[in-house]
């Protein structure tokens, strides 16, 4: 009736096998179903890779721009602006000449007891690169005559402001023509602002007379302002050749 005890041990032993191999045959199942690795799944790909490619743009016409002095022929100087008092001009301050610059000249011609004329003369040359987040050159240079067109005729106390197109200057340009009361006189102003390729430039001639000489006219002080206008254009690509 009673079983000895070695054969009870060894009948318990054979009945714990099939136990011990479902037990492994369940840790094997697991390891085989784990997670698989994601280091090639779209969704964890780097951030970075879902940025959008940035944008191309044309790379700008004109590097560099030319001297802002010597932008305007010296003769064209001596003829707009008589007893000028610095023929070769007074550079403006700037930290990036190849982008900006700028000069003026002035001169007061003293006619005796026909009284004096007072011109100013002065040429403003900017510049825009290519850049990605930002355009082309051209664009931003289109961008900038807007606003160069806009501040000229803003000109604080200005009167009887008049705008045009003016043909033949550059790819685009614009006169604005106006008044200003200074120094107890009527000053006549003729502004060209004008964009050739990725470069504005803005170019302002005024006048008054003094002691009884007479107030220059507009037309003549704009006509001037065109001719120096489109030297200053010529100078821009001789500057890139």
């Amino acid at each position: 009736m009673y079983r000895s005890a070695p054969r009870l041990t060894r009948i318990l032993a054979c009945a714990a096998v099939p136990v011990m191999l479902v037990v492994a045959g369940c840790s094997s199942d697991s390891d085989s179903k784990s997670t698989p690795a994601k280091e090639n799944s779209p969704a964890a790909a780097s951030p970075d890779a879902a940025k959008a490619t940035p944008k191309k743009v044309e790379p700008a016409t004109y590097a560099k721009l030319p001297d802002a002095c010597k932008a305007i022929a010296a003769k064209t100087i001596e003829d707009m602006v008589p007893d000028v008092k610095t023929k070769s001009g007074t550079p403006g301050k700037s930290s990036d000449i190849a982008s900006r610059s700028s000069c003026s000249w002035n001169g007061l011609e003293d006619k005796g007891i026909k009284g004096s004329n007072y011109r100013w003369l002065d040429v403003s040359l900017l510049r825009y690169d290519s850049d990605p987040s930002l355009g082309s050159g051209e664009e931003r240079a289109k961008e900038s005559f807007d606003k160069e067109v806009a501040k000229v005729q803003a000109t604080q106390g200005a009167t009887a402001v008049r705008t045009s197109v003016a043909t033949g200057v550059g790819d685009q340009a614009t006169a604005v023509s106006y008044g200003l009361k200074k120094t107890g006189e009527d000053f006549k102003y003729a502004a060209i602002v004008t964009r050739t390729e990725n470069a504005v430039i803005t170019l302002s001639y005024n006048g008054a007379g003094y002691a009884g000489a007479k107030t220059p006219d507009p037309n003549d002080l704009m006509k001037d302002a065109v001719k120096a206008a489109k030297e200053a254009v010529a100078a821009v690509a001789t500057a890139n050749k």
